[in-house]
């Protein structure tokens, strides 16, 4: 990585790296959250992941256990269990547990979550129906597995900053 650096120049690397950091922002920031009103975007992947997982799996019928949203948001079991709480509390989902609780804490979607999940959903396919036509499948089905390897090279380079940061670390506590 250090050698790639060096081939990009410092002052470009300066730029692309502020540039991607700037549209990183931009897309989480932007404008697509205006199309978000009566629910935030991380509520709303946590309904449709409830919904897929019933779906797909006839296993565990129609939870979806708090652990693993927890690990598909990338959230802590605290924040998780908050947002979880929070559409709870709306009427959006039951939250239950097995047993004593011990076995799980899982969560099912309500017929009113349902619905207002279904009226995003019709929002979203609108607005990314008409982004599509515009910008092309295959160049979004490009991008977005670009995005995914750029994620998956951050995510690395993340973990070996962290890692360097520990085995610096690693003594110097008295």
């Amino acid at each position: 990585m250090e050698e790639q650096n060096k081939t990009i120049g410092k002052a470009e690397l300066e730029r692309l790296a502020h540039e991607l950091t700037y549209r990183r922002y931009m897309m989480d920031r932007g404008k697509v959250r205006s199309l978000f009103k009566d629910i935030r975007i991380p509520e709303y992947i946590v309904l449709y992941s409830i919904v897929q997982d019933r779906e797909r799996s006839s296993i565990y019928g129609e939870r979806t256990y708090l652990q693993e949203l927890s690990e598909k948001m990338q959230l802590s079991m605290r924040q998780t269990s908050k947002m979880v709480g929070d559409l709870r509390d709306r009427g959006l989902v039951t939250w239950s547990h097995d047993g004593s609780g011990k076995d799980g804490t899982y969560v099912t979607i309500t017929e009113n979550g349902r619905k207002l999940l279904e009226k995003q959903e019709l929002v979203v396919k609108d607005f990314y129906g008409k982004v599509i036509e515009s910008f092309g499948k295959e160049n979004l089905i490009g991008l977005l597995h670009q995005m995914k390897e750029l994620e998956t090279v951050m995510i690395r380079e993340i973990e070996q900053m962290e890692e360097n940061d520990d085995s610096e670390n690693y003594g110097q506590q008295d």
